[in-house]
């Protein structure tokens, strides 16, 4: 049992290193390109992947663990809610802002073309010059 014990524990951290290699983004895989991690892991079957998880890759410090100093908190490339981006909701302040602007430019518009038409009505009641075309033939 303990032979089975040397060959399985190996094999299962390779393979696992492996699987971490493969799902790591290429710009978190540190000091050589992906590819060659790859190599070197599945090459190397005891040693690649203790190597892989020492230096290989990006680590990000755990919720509960110290603290980033203050250069890797400025420099920190994380995802935030929409709700807590203050960029985002200033660009939706933005948009609301101009949408509102275009509805009161077309309402302008539209207020100005119907003061426009009932100024024609009002004078072509005044003149008693009814439009010949609508009113049929004069007898």
């Amino acid at each position: 049992m303990l032979r089975a014990l040397l060959y399985i524990l190996p094999l299962a951290l390779t393979i696992y290193a492996f699987i971490d290699c493969l799902n790591t983004p290429e710009d978190e895989a540190k000091h050589l390109p992906k590819l060659a991690w790859i190599f070197i892991i599945l090459l190397f079957w005891v040693v690649g992947p203790i190597v892989w998880f020492a230096a290989g890759k990006t680590r990000h410090a755990t919720a509960g663990g110290r603290t980033p100093s203050a250069w890797h908190r400025a420099h920190r490339s994380q995802w935030v809610a929409p709700d807590d981006n203050p960029e985002f909701l200033e660009s939706l302040r933005d948009e609301a802002a101009s949408a509102e602007e275009r509805d009161e430019s077309l309402l302008k518009d539209w207020e100005a073309d119907l003061r426009r038409r009932e100024e024609e009505l009002k004078k072509r009641e005044q003149d008693g010059d009814d439009d010949p075309e609508h009113d049929g033939p004069k007898q």
